[in-house]
């Protein structure tokens, strides 16, 4: 989750639809804007400052397994990651870039509700 490319009231809607759900969550950003979000204990959170330091801290702590992927950041910059990613990808933004939008599909939590999110969570779970 990039907490500097993704607003708050996104951030809360997507950890709201992964309760419940076995997850690892990664989050990456500016002091103020992690500490704008009550993170559950088990979340791995890596304050960066700086131009795209976010970035590479979630870049760096990616593996890639077959399991599900959420990219939470409308950064083309993560495009590749997805593309290369061996499970299915989600992208969380409410501007995700052309790059991110031609490889996996966008949900905006705000915009289009949390029903699509929740779906697309119960498809790639079986849940």
């Amino acid at each position: 989750m990039d907490a500097d490319n993704v607003t708050g009231p996104r951030l809360k809607a997507l950890l709201g639809a992964l309760q419940g759900v076995p997850t690892r969550i990664l989050a990456a950003g500016a002091r103020e804007n992690l500490s704008a979000v009550a993170w559950p204990d088990a979340v791995a959170l890596f304050p960066r400052e700086g131009w795209q330091r976010a970035d590479v801290a979630l870049a760096t702590a990616y593996a890639p397994t077959r399991d599900p992927l959420v990219i939470v950041s409308g950064d083309g910059d993560f495009a590749l990651l997805a593309a290369r990613h061996p499970g299915p990808v989600l992208v969380v933004s409410e501007a995700a870039s052309a790059r991110l939008r031609a490889v996996a599909p966008v949900v905006d939590p705000i915009q289009d509700g949390v029903g699509p999110l929740a779906a697309w969570i119960r498809a790639v779970t079986g849940g």
